[in-house]
């Protein structure tokens, strides 16, 4: 309050942000573009790997690390580079990305060795690596009202989601109609358009005072991220060998290590005042948490469909269409709810509730279980986009808008490490069971795995391969209903642990709520 010749005026009131308009969401439209690319990369090898091992010969290592490498490079830098995205800018960042994709999935397409493939994945990673974390972040410059923004990363978040649903299936349709090489060339009309929309529709967005940039935090980051996410994903197939151990406990000493730097480091890669921002930790959190219950599921669901079912990998895949049907619906309700007045802890809890409900029936499938299995799969994916949109929403707000990448980034890395965290324990955990089903006279191989179960039971003679085959898909069936009820204890701690963090966390964040907060005090 203040006193002007006698009289009483109020302090001037903060203007409301600038709502977006046309020309922003023609924006995120072009925006989403690099987004469902670099999604779809994640499963677009899975039926073009068969063709791929026919024409360059692979070794069985090489084999792997075709499929693995762009994962594991994507997961390495995202830190890095939603940090350089802040300091040279979001666009620029996302546009040389967008070059070096296009360029990189060119020479995937035309690979002549394995070799030469590898490598064009690893530089597809590094790519993916520079526009994923840089989609967010300028979705974040681009909507300044909350509203607004809460609506365009309900549409993020669904297009991410399907990215990697399609990926699968469009591998599957343009092996059939060409070559390999194709699943590859796809990618590049979507990042011409690109480079030649967005130096048009998309502004430039930076820190206009980052700092010097922390070079030690590139490789420890890099030194923790890579072998967590080596070993956790390694542990589900092959078990709680040693190396995978050993793995994950050097990626958890460099974690360390890098949580020391960045709380001493003058400049740090990722500034802990992030974490000050209200709710963006619980968001962190929460994140890693949504992702474990549904990457968990999809290591045992695509099992199901092909080995227990019987389905071949392109009508698998075409079933697993089915869930992500109600997806595209999920976070634009939850961000209508937002919209409409409905406190986000509410939302949140809600969705993680949602989410535990759809491992339920998963807890009751047997060897003809396809309705609900895909039934479940729909409504944990339906509770896990409505969580995994509001609480990336909310990291956002959180967080201060020249620091948008990095904010972008930790989520990202958050959800690299829940997936493969919810694939290393819940896989484990249906293995064990499994391992328990299967009668103790079968042969190793098939009391490993369900595949090599199945591979044995075609070499031995009709009633004892049909025998065996049983038994070891009712002992699958019932290691899936043990991880579902992991699953779900795990979502429904998440929707308590979302309900106490998340209480009073206001749907406005970032400099403007905190301004307001202080205008009101």
């Amino acid at each position: 309050m203040r006193t002007v010749t006698g009289m009483t005026t109020d302090p001037p009131k903060a203007s409301p942000p600038a709502r977006a308009g046309r020309r922003e969401w023609t924006a995120l439209t072009v925006l989403m573009l690099p987004l469902l690319l670099v999604s779809m990369d994640v499963s677009v090898l899975y039926f073009a790997i068969p063709e791929i091992t026919a024409d360059l010969a692979p070794s069985g290592t090489q084999q792997l690390w075709i499929f693995d490498i762009y994962g594991f490079v994507l997961a390495g830098l995202l830190m890095t580079m939603g940090s350089v995205g802040d300091r040279v800018g979001r666009r620029r960042l996302l546009l040389l990305g967008a070059v070096a994709f296009g360029a990189a999935s060119l020479a995937a397409a035309y690979a002549d060795s394995a070799e030469t493939l590898i490598a064009a994945r690893a530089v597809l990673g590094i790519g993916g690596a520079t526009l994923m974390p840089s989609t967010l972040a300028l979705v974040r410059s681009l909507f300044t009202d909350a509203g607004q923004r809460t609506q365009a990363i309900a549409i993020w978040s669904a297009v991410m989601t399907a990215g990697v649903a399609l990926g699968s299936v469009l591998s599957g349709v343009l092996v059939e109609f060409f070559w390999w090489g194709s699943v590859f060339l796809v990618n590049l009309p979507a990042m011409a358009l690109l480079l030649a929309l967005g130096p048009v529709l998309l502004p430039e967005s930076k820190d206009p005072a980052p700092g010097r940039f922390d070079w030690p935090s590139v490789p420890l980051s890099m030194a923790a991220v890579l072998p967590l996410v080596y070993g956790l994903k390694e542990i589900p197939s092959k078990g709680w060998n040693v190396q995978y151990v050993v793995a994950v406990t050097v990626g958890l000493l460099f974690a360390a290590l890098f949580v020391h730097r960045q709380r001493t480091a003058l400049s740090p890669m990722i500034s802990p005042a992030l974490f000050r921002g209200r709710g963006f930790a619980p968001a962190v959190v929460l994140n890693v948490i949504t992702l474990f219950g549904m990457m968990g599921s999809a290591f045992f669901t695509t099992q199901y469909l092909q080995s227990v079912l019987g389905m071949s990998a392109m009508e698998a895949a075409l079933w697993a269409l089915v869930p992500s049907v109600p997806v595209g619906f999920a976070a634009p309700f939850a961000a209508r709810l937002v919209r409409r007045g409905v406190e986000r802890v509410h939302v949140v809890t809600a969705g993680f509730v949602t989410a535990a409900c759809g491992f339920v029936p998963l807890t009751l499938v047997d060897t003809d279980s396809l309705v609900p299995v895909l039934a479940g799969c729909g409504v944990l994916a339906s509770g896990v986009t409505m969580v995994v949109s509001q609480i990336t929403d909310l990291a956002l707000g959180a967080a201060p808008v020249e620091r948008a990448g990095s904010a972008s980034s930790l989520m990202e890395t958050g959800a690299e490490f829940g997936g493969a965290l919810g694939m290393a324990v819940l896989g484990s955990i249906g293995t064990a069971v499994y391992r328990h089903g299967v009668p103790d006279t079968a042969p190793a191989a098939a009391r490993e795995t369900l595949g090599g179960a199945l591979a044995v039971a075609d070499r031995l003679p009709g009633p004892a391969g049909d025998a065996l085959a049983a038994a070891a898909r009712e002992a699958f069936a019932q290691g899936m209903q043990a991880a579902a009820i992991a699953a779900a204890g795990v979502l429904a701690a998440g929707a308590v642990l979302a309900a106490v963090t998340l209480r009073g966390v206001p749907v406005r964040e970032g400099a403007a709520a905190a301004q307001a907060e202080e205008t009101a005090v």
